[in-house]
């Protein structure tokens, strides 16, 4: 894929996305705040692969929701758009 189009799908369009991808991240790594602590996160090699395999997945998830979710909205607009012009 192009750096374009990788670009497009890795950014979420709806600030409820954003803010799920965050929510799920700070879950993964843990939730202290790194304003009150000097936060280290240390792991091997393996155990970080399957870190970035299951955000990947979750990004995955969350940006077919996002997409399913648009779809839908377009979809009602259609419909009002129909039933107004009966």
């Amino acid at each position: 894929m192009s750096p374009e189009t990788v670009a497009q799908l890795s950014k979420p369009t709806s600030p409820e996305v954003l803010q799920a991808i965050e929510h799920t991240i700070i879950n993964m790594l843990g939730g202290l705040p790194s304003e009150n602590f000097n936060v280290l996160i240390t792991t091997n090699r393996d155990n970080l692969g399957r870190l970035l395999a299951s955000a990947m997945m979750n990004g995955y998830f969350l940006r077919n929701a996002e997409q399913r979710m648009e779809l839908e909205k377009s979809l009602q607009v259609v419909e009002a758009d129909a039933s107004d012009s009966q």
